[in-house]
């Protein structure tokens, strides 16, 4: 994939996901503005990517508001001269299960997930229109926003909305051809340490130097960072061209395409329902088949 000439905008490409994304896509020849609310793990990267002969440069700043998404897009333009690609990767966590979470930890997370793709992908969108010659928006989602997950409400509800931003973009920038997309990835993170099936066996991974076991990359689709990056690369690449408006999972070994809630099921009564005859439908009709919710715990080979 050859990147040569694109100048693309990584938010929260400090550490982890963000940093693999930063690296990738200037290995493949993008320049690329590195984004970070922690000033020395910036540094690191934009010092990684300028050794291998790349370009890159770092902008401190938490991401959420208009001013900082304003000024990752300038950045990119007065040192590169355009903006091709935007990948929104920047998160915080805030954990809390609904009863005891508050007000600040549910803001605090839609402030930098919900709020912060938006503004980026809105000051973004309008510099890739006035170049007029396309983009990609690349969105990080997770599979809490498309199964929601225990303890996440915030969380999952970011990065729900984040998928629908997707859809709803795909169709507003369409005629100005910037691609816009949704990624789900399943890495070994710090935050995936701390799922008590998943931590010891990434623990001894990195202790150790050997890879992941088979059913880890295949069945539950989880491996390294590394292992995220190569669909950021194809998205931001011109073979992407097309492809827009999707939700893509990867990790390890897997990639998958999610699919976008539809009806699953229907019935029709003539002159409309009543909450008896739903009731007295229900189990053996529409819901005869409920759908299930929640990220599924994984599923360990006996030894």
């Amino acid at each position: 994939m050859d990147l040569a000439g694109k100048v693309a905008v990584v938010t929260g490409s400090g550490r982890g996901l963000g940093r693999a994304y930063a690296e990738a896509l200037a290995a493949s020849g993008a320049a690329v503005v590195v984004n970070d609310v922690d000033a020395e793990a910036a540094e690191q990267v934009v010092k990684a990517i300028t050794a291998a002969g790349g370009r890159a440069v770092q902008v401190v700043a938490p991401v959420g508001s208009a001013e900082v998404a304003d000024r990752l897009v300038s950045t990119a333009v007065a040192e590169f001269g355009r903006l091709d690609v935007l990948v929104t990767n920047a998160g915080i966590l805030r954990d809390r299960v609904l009863w005891k979470m508050s007000d600040e930890e549910f803001d605090a997370v839609l402030d930098v997930h919900l709020r912060g793709t938006f503004t980026c992908a809105r000051a973004a969108a309008a510099r890739m229109r006035e170049q007029g010659t396309g983009g990609r928006l690349i969105l990080i989602s997770s599979p809490a926003g498309q199964r929601g997950n225990f303890g996440q409400t915030n969380y999952a509800a970011a990065k729900a909305g984040i998928v629908a931003m997707a859809r709803t973009w795909a169709m507003e920038l369409a005629k100005a051809e910037i691609a816009v997309n949704a990624v789900v990835p399943i890495a070994a993170t710090e935050m995936t340490k701390t799922i008590p099936a998943f931590g010891p066996i990434i623990e001894e991974a990195e202790r150790t130097g050997q890879p992941f076991p088979e059913w880890l990359r295949k069945d539950e689709g989880l491996g390294t960072v590394a292992d995220v990056a190569p669909l950021i690369v194809f998205l931001a690449s011109d073979a992407a061209k097309g492809v827009t408006g999707q939700a893509i999972g990867i990790g390890g070994d897997k990639l998958a395409l999610w699919s976008h809630p539809q009806e699953k099921t229907a019935a029709y009564a003539d002159g409309g329902w009543t909450a008896e005859a739903i009731a007295a439908s229900w189990h053996s009709g529409v819901g005869a088949e409920p759908e299930t919710y929640g990220v599924p715990a994984p599923k360990i080979p006996e030894s």
